[in-house]
């Protein structure tokens, strides 16, 4: 069992708030931490954050399971003014009480770690996960839980000139109401998402190919001016005001708080093998309990054999190979981020609430 010095821990010191750090100061539902349970084996006595870092980077470096970090830290109720961590910050390892704890070294001397978080711009301090790769994907998806829906979008009729394509600068024209004010995106209909087990429609996926500026709008024809485009925008795109891409940026992991089971949907762009940091949808959304900064775990499907006396064929049982943070949730289904991939993960794949294997690796 390690054990480290307290002594140099002044008292009375302000306390910090990552939401990582305070990951080793409790336990899993109450329960303190051993310093054999839950706290990796190779776990750095000291780590120097440096820029690029994310709070779960970070824990993953002290944890065996980096998404428990706000699941099990220790609220000190004498903390007023919370801070985040930043590059240059030293995050070292004590003992406390018989059990792990976090502290951190600044220019200015030594904190305790405690669970506070406020928003500080992400230029300042340390994320907790890659944002811009979600806001990037986000700013290019979005899902329509209703496809009739789309029969009252407006849409693209023509441009000028009678182009059947327009880009950046070109003036075109829509039908349908769009509402004034603000910018527009041109849309193009994706993928359909079906529930694999019902064939329940979950949802649209809608890609934006482009944005525009409305001039005005004459009965029910409105004028467009382009003013960006990924693609060609061509006759038929659907016109939508562009969807809030208010993103939360402090995510704050934690397992669905009841049991669940679903399935890898699709990766966008047709990718067939999936790794760390590619968006996925899942079937399962706000109707299920999913909220941004759900925990899953990824279960790769077994193969499919072939029983070598009966010539039955046989899938074997499924592998726990990664984890997903939920990143975007809609009603039917959601998007989520591959945070870990211990192996290459597929389309079909299950997700499943993650405390089963917890509470397996804490027996």
């Amino acid at each position: 069992m390690r054990h480290r010095s307290d002594g140099k821990v002044r008292r009375g010191w302000l306390g910090l708030v990552a939401a990582l750090g305070m990951a080793l100061a409790a336990g899993v539902q109450g329960q303190g931490l051993s310093w054999e349970d839950g706290l990796r084996g190779d776990a750095p006595d000291r780590y120097t954050v440096v820029r690029g870092d994310t709070l779960w980077d970070i824990s993953g470096r002290f944890l065996r399971h980096p998404w428990q970090w706000p699941e099990v830290w220790q609220v000190n109720p004498q903390i007023r003014n919370p801070h985040l961590i930043y590059p240059g910050d030293v995050i070292y390892l004590y003992d406390c009480g018989g059990r792990p704890c976090l502290g951190l070294e600044r220019g200015q001397g030594e904190v305790r770690l405690s669970p506070e978080m406020r928003t500080i711009p992400h230029r300042e301090a340390i994320l907790p996960i890659p944002l811009e790769d979600i806001r990037h994907f986000l700013r290019e998806h979005r899902i329509i839980d209703d496809p009739e829906a789309l029969e009252e979008l407006a849409y693209v009729v023509g441009g000028d000139d009678r182009r059947l394509m327009s880009g950046v600068g070109d003036r075109l024209y829509a039908r349908g109401e769009v509402p004034a004010g603000g910018r527009v995106g041109f849309y193009r209909v994706g993928e359909r998402f079906l529930d694999p087990a019902s064939g329940e429609l979950l949802g649209l996926e809608l890609e934006n190919v482009g944005q525009a500026r409305r001039e005005r709008q004459e009965g029910d024809i409105v004028v467009l001016e382009v003013s960006s485009s990924r693609q060609e925008v061509r006759n038929g795109d659907i016109v939508l005001p562009l969807e809030d891409r208010g993103l939360v940026t402090e995510f704050i992991p934690r397992a669905p708080d009841r049991e669940l089971e679903g399935t890898i949907l699709s990766v966008p762009g047709g990718v067939q093998f999936i790794g760390r940091l590619q968006v996925v949808a899942l079937d399962r959304g706000q109707r299920d309990g999913l909220e941004p900064g759900h925990v899953l775990v990824v279960e790769q499907r077994g193969e499919r054999v072939s029983d070598p006396r009966t010539g039955e064929q046989l899938r074997l049982p499924g592998e726990d190979a990664g984890l997903v943070m939920v990143v975007k949730t809609y009603h039917k289904m959601s998007y989520g981020l591959v945070m870990e991939a211990s192996r290459t993960l597929g389309v079909g794949d299950r997700v499943h609430n993650p405390r089963r294997a917890v509470s397996a690796a804490l027996r």
